[in-house]
């Protein structure tokens, strides 16, 4: 339960490390690769731990390790990362949470059988709950269209991780929980620091030494900590379990972005959060 619950705060508190390192002039893909670069030796030495011994791994292998991490790691995180320029953070954690009812429709349009009423009704509580944590932020905003810009580019990133989770059951039953994540972490890596390259000179790597501190935490508390404590906690618990845990997320995002960033609370933003948890309880109960 510790190491749930732990996971749970790991992940929620990545958007406050965002949203605390934008007023130091950094960007988004360099914020990024800070984080990605502080994160890397703890994969790195997690996939050589986890290979050692294990079969070689195929093409196909391959192929489908650096395309799950280019859609649930790479896509995910730049798509959020640009979000959060333009959204609170207590939003952009309730739309992230709807990833379980995205993973639910790409399984149903798979599998091509109609949704049952229980999973109608997850997808209804869901989605009416953002709409009333869009209407907090638009009631706060000076700019519309910007809530709904930082909206959609956060739900791009729930449906590239969605896409990922649908996608990476075979890998992760072939490969191993561990020796997956750290492969496809480190393929997203690769492709972090490329973007990077591209669009940006080294000489942004020069940041404020806050900049370094809130990368250094993303790295450790909000990436590699959270995801292997998610997955010790599953070993120990179930999956079941670990997912009711997890819904402390959202409200620890929503508490926390309050008190360290000043956002604002409304009725609207809490009724949109209990919304939202109830739809993923709803859509996640067997």
């Amino acid at each position: 339960m510790a190491l749930a619950i732990l996971a749970a705060f790991g992940f929620s508190f990545k958007a406050i490390f965002v949203k605390l390192a934008y007023p130091h002039g950094v960007d988004a893909i360099t914020l990024l690769a800070l984080r990605m670069a502080f994160a890397a030796p703890i994969f790195l030495w997690v996939g050589y731990r986890a290979s050692r011994g294990a079969p070689a791994l195929t093409a196909r292998d391959w192929l489908g390790v650096v395309v799950m991490g280019l859609t649930g790691y790479y896509g995910a995180s730049i798509f959020d990362f640009l979000g959060l320029q333009y959204i609170s953070a207590g939003l952009e954690r309730l739309i992230l949470f709807t990833y379980p009812t995205l993973t639910l429709l790409f399984g149903m349009a798979l599998a091509r059988r109609a949704a049952s009423r229980r999973e109608v009704a997850a997808l209804a509580l869901c989605y009416a709950g953002i709409g009333a944590a869009f209407w907090h932020d638009l009631e706060f905003a000076a700019d519309a269209a910007a809530i709904w810009l930082g909206g959609g580019l956060v739900f791009a990133s729930a449906l590239c991780y969605a896409v990922y989770l649908t996608g990476s059951a075979r890998l992760i039953a072939r490969l191993g929980t561990a020796r997956f994540a750290a492969l496809a972490t480190l393929a997203s890596t690769v492709a972090v620091f490329g973007h990077f390259l591209a669009a940006q000179p080294l000489a942004a790597l020069v940041q404020p030494w806050p900049v370094y501190g809130y990368g250094l935490a993303m790295g450790l508390f909000s990436t590699a900590l959270p995801v292997f404590a998610q997955s010790a906690a599953i070993r120990r618990l179930g999956s079941a379990r670990v997912a009711l845990v997890s819904m402390l997320g959202p409200l620890a995002t929503i508490v926390f972005a309050g008190w360290l960033l000043a956002e604002p609370l409304s009725l609207a933003q809490l009724v949109g959060a209990a919304l939202v948890i109830a739809g993923v309880a709803l859509a996640s109960r067997r």
